[in-house]
């Protein structure tokens, strides 16, 4: 498993994600607006729409909000148009980071995420400097606790998960992104609890962080994650889950 995976776990655990829910809705419902902007408002027939509606479900998000959320990107309520960008960075100790935006003004976005890279100890780079070290798949996160493996493992892998990871006390399913859906299903038909389930990029590789570097790197995931205009940040690093709760204690 990642560093960044473990990271999500251990922020999961300690209540962070809860504490940021306003954040996650102001994300989801970006999403859903963009969504139905370019693949139309039927989830039946729009999967990234069905998949980011499972999401605001997961979230508990309000069926008013998705409504709403939806209406706007096809036009039926006024709201404000967003544009997707992907920046390519590379943060302490050489790490990689694909940072994922949705925003209305890209020139505002663009100089706010230059400043925090560089006040953090990163800076942008070039047009597939990094994203050729990614590539897209489904990406399930489970707490061990009250988990079978062997039935985990079984039900993920009959529905056409591609891997099955094991490291300390999680379990990651990884598939391919068509397979995506029906493995999340199968497995919360199972009565599994994910801790995240979403399409990631996830790296090729990873690269070991210790130290200052690795107190450096999370604070920067904390203040991008943190920041209006960003949806998703994805990262090669690998560090020790002891180093990843102390940054968070």
């Amino acid at each position: 498993m990642s560093g960044h995976s473990k990271w999500h776990s251990i922020k999961h655990k300690k209540g962070a994600a809860d504490a940021k829910r306003g954040k996650v809705f102001t994300r989801i419902i970006k999403e859903l607006t963009v969504a139905a902007r370019d693949g139309g408002g039927d989830p039946d027939s729009n999967p990234r729409l069905r998949t980011v509606v499972a999401d605001a479900k997961a979230a508990n998000m309000p069926a008013d909000n998705i409504k709403r959320a939806i209406r706007r990107g096809t036009g039926e309520e006024p709201g404000v148009s967003y544009e997707e960008v992907t920046y390519e960075a590379y943060g302490p100790g050489g790490a990689a980071l694909l940072i994922e935006v949705l925003t209305d003004n890209t020139n505002r976005a663009v100089g706010e995420i230059r400043h925090l890279l560089s006040k953090h100890g990163g800076n942008l780079g070039t047009t597939n400097s990094v994203a050729w070290m990614f590539t897209k798949h489904g990406h399930l996160l489970v707490d061990k606790d009250g988990v079978d493996e062997e039935a985990l493992m079984t039900v993920a892998i009959d529905a056409g998960a591609d891997d099955f990871r094991e490291d300390e006390d999680s379990w990651e399913v990884v598939t391919a992104p068509e397979a995506y859906e029906a493995v999340l299903e199968a497995v919360r038909q199972a009565g599994v609890e994910t801790v995240s389930a979403r399409l990631a990029m996830l790296p090729q590789n990873y690269v070991k962080l210790e130290g200052a570097p690795a107190r450096q790197i999370l604070k920067l995931m904390e203040v991008l994650e943190d920041h209006d205009d960003v949806q998703h940040v994805w990262s090669n690093f690998d560090i020790d889950a002891k180093e990843i709760e102390a940054s968070l204690a």
